[in-house]
């Protein structure tokens, strides 16, 4: 399993973070470490077959345009009149060896080893992520000279893949902005090749193409960082600043230029009341890591409610929880919710927070509750869908 202390380990830490994010691309050579590969060719092949994965959820592209889905799968109906297309292989498998490269976007989404790698990273960056993996054959760039609107950590899993970096061509740009970058003339600054194991951190807005130039099949992972920039910082300012009846009031359109010249004052000094906050910034933090809805997950069988069975595995379903503590109560925040509890669960929610599966057993063990008392614990956070049963069930 690729958890967040083994992502921190490979990229460098809190001086990646520091030195190299948002900054620079890095590569970061296989360390030889045996973690088991999150998707093998024998994966790949499983989610095809057993998923109804239809573009663009699942493509083919080739010199950056979208082969046609009719010309690798059959349109099927049901007797209920539900169609769906169906890969066929031998067309599959020709597109392919023409030089189309095969896509599946967010493939943490049902594929666990990967999903459990996404979460890791999400710890690591505090962002949330998503998961696409990419196959090629041929020398054919897939999808051109292109740059993505975020930052991408690469781990390349299979075969080899050349990857010829441009650089920026414009300051931080986004995915809705005024203009678009321009394309890069010239040498790429790097020209690499990644082989099984290697990692590759690339920031938005940098130009690159990619190819499986090396006479080997290709498969990687790109773990695909989702942006927090200060348009989203402002978006959320502008959101708390609803408890304003200045902000909360219609704009005077109609108004004399004195009363517009007014309004305009009485929100410039809201906003720049808010801005002068020193600690608005970790305010906002806090807010990404307990509000985002993370990964929810059925708990079934128990929908009444987890029984206080010993062997029940239980697992935070987010990347990020919050757990603020004084002399009376300790508060748990994730999932855009929040609980507040006796002390003794604290130790509890300590380790749920950790986000490694574990069971009521375990929990209880770990602190003075009863296995009933964990299990209304646990039963509270699952209806607030934190945490959920990821193993044990009957």
């Amino acid at each position: 399993m690729i958890d967040s202390a083994s992502w921190a380990e490979r990229l460098g830490g809190d001086t990646f973070l520091a030195q190299t994010c948002f900054r620079a691309h890095k590569v970061i050579r296989s360390n030889r470490t045996t973690i088991p590969s999150p998707l093998t060719w024998d994966h790949l092949n499983e989610i095809v077959a057993a998923h109804r994965l239809e573009p663009p959820r699942m493509r083919l592209s080739r010199a950056g345009e979208a082969v046609p889905v009719t010309a690798y799968s059959i349109l099927r109906t049901n007797r209920r009149g539900v169609s769906w297309y169906q890969p066929q292989p031998d067309e599959f498998h020709a597109r392919l060896a023409e030089g189309a490269s095969l896509v599946i976007d967010a493939i943490d989404q049902i594929h666990p080893p990967v999903r459990e790698a996404a979460i890791g990273l999400e710890r690591f960056f505090r962002t949330p992520v998503q998961v696409n993996a990419y196959a090629s054959w041929t020398a054919e760039e897939g999808f051109g000279t292109h740059w993505d609107d975020h930052d991408v950590v690469v781990l390349q899993l299979e075969g080899s893949k050349r990857w010829k970096i441009y650089g920026p061509t414009r300051q931080a740009p986004a995915w809705r902005d005024v203009e678009a970058p321009e394309a890069p003339t010239g040498d790429p600054l790097a020209d690499i090749v990644l082989t099984p194991g290697d990692l590759l951190y690339l920031p938005r807005g940098w130009w690159h193409a990619v190819s499986a130039d090396q006479g080997t099949a290709s498969l990687h992972l790109t773990f695909g960082l989702a942006t927090q920039t200060g348009a989203e910082f402002l978006g959320w300012l502008c959101d708390g600043l609803r408890v304003s009846a200045t902000v909360r009031a219609d704009v005077p359109r109609f108004g004399t230029p004195e009363e517009r010249a007014g309004y305009l004052a009485a929100v410039r000094k809201e906003m720049l009341a808010a801005l002068e906050d020193p600690n608005v910034l970790d305010r906002w933090e806090r807010s990404l890591g307990t509000t985002h809805p993370g990964r929810p997950r059925l708990s079934l069988p128990y929908v009444g409610g987890v029984p206080a069975e010993p062997g029940i595995t239980v697992q935070l379903t987010t990347s990020r929880a919050r757990i603020d503590q004084d002399d009376q109560a300790v508060t748990f925040s994730a999932a855009g919710n929040e609980w507040t509890f006796a002390l003794p669960v604290a130790p509890v929610l300590r380790i749920l927070a950790d986000g490694t599966p574990i069971a009521l057993a375990d929990l209880t063990a770990e602190s003075e509750l009863t296995l009933d008392q964990t299990a209304e614990v646990i039963t509270a956070l699952v209806t607030g869908q934190a945490v959920a049963v990821v193993g044990g069930s009957r």
